[in-house]
């Protein structure tokens, strides 16, 4: 057994383990490592799980882990907390900087004091407006991969009773998440991988959202790439102009920025706060 040294760190009320190889040059991550420690009963309790390391030409390397233990995709809010402990290891400094996450070269840059802005690559598959059936209806869907796939729904579009005609959900906060979200997750049209799954409300050209993500399979507080994808399928399907602000379900502000140009997204952003909340030692 073994004493690592970790810290604990959340972006937007998305919370994840840091495990540094140069502190913890033995550390392995196995899945059922990664699902002890993201417990949040009998472990540190996390989204989940990022290890950084030194990489030769870049400011860092990042692998992240789901809270199930499988490898993730793209984590946004994990890569701006990569980020932000990247400025405060003294691996960055104030200019843009290029890194690795999960094999892919990406950039961001520190703004400010706890503020990070993450530059993510072209989103891919973007498809607007089909029906997907859902909570015993056809449910109005528009998807974007943007790093992670993700579809995205207006509340609007599903119905509170099907047997009620026009009994529509109004109130974000009344939405039935996890149990539609788990639903469309698992729904055949994204097997075998499935997708993570956001639900949207606007109301003064602010997107409210709340995401039902895969690898975590449950609601979590915040949710980086669904924030891109919700922006995105805001702008095409509403008109919203960016940068688009989005309120997520912990109550942060996260601000997504864009141009859209001969019908491709590009010089694309993700921007909001990432903090470290504690440092400790665990015994694996």
């Amino acid at each position: 057994m073994i004493n690592y040294s970790f810290t604990k760190l959340n972006a937007a009320g998305n919370d994840f383990i840091l495990f540094d190889k140069k502190v913890n040059p033995e550390v392995e991550l196995t899945p059922q490592v990664i699902k002890k420690l993201s417990h949040r009963q009998t472990g540190i309790g996390a989204d989940g799980i990022l290890l950084i390391s030194d990489i030769d030409g870049y400011a860092f390397g990042m692998n992240y882990y789901n809270a199930d233990g499988s490898t993730g995709s793209l984590c946004g809010n994990g890569v701006r907390c990569a980020i932000w402990y990247g400025k405060e290891s003294c691996r960055i400094g104030d200019d843009r900087v290029n890194f690795i996450a999960n094999g892919t070269e990406y950039s961001g840059k520190v703004l400010d004091y706890g503020l990070v802005r993450f530059y993510l690559n072209q989103p891919a598959k973007l498809k607007y407006n089909f029906k997907i059936k859902a909570a015993n209806q056809l449910i109005n869907a528009s998807y974007a991969d943007t790093g992670s796939p993700h579809v995205v729904i207006n509340i609007g579009d599903v119905l509170r009773n099907p047997s009620v005609p026009n009994s529509f959900f109004m109130d974000l906060n009344d939405f039935p998440v996890k149990e539609i979200g788990r639903e469309i997750r698992n729904h055949k049209d994204f097997a075998p991988e499935g997708t993570n799954v956001n639900f949207i409300r606007i109301e003064n050209e602010v997107v409210k959202i709340r995401s039902y993500e895969r690898g975590v399979e449950d609601e979590t507080l915040s949710c980086g790439t669904g924030s891109v994808a919700a922006a995105i399928i805001s702008n095409a399907n509403y008109n919203l102009k960016p940068p688009i602000n989005l309120l997520s379900k912990g109550g942060f502000k996260l601000v997504v920025d864009f141009i859209v140009e001969n019908h491709e997204v590009r010089d694309l952003s993700l921007t909001g706060p990432a903090e470290i909340t504690f440092k400790g030692e665990i015994t694996i």
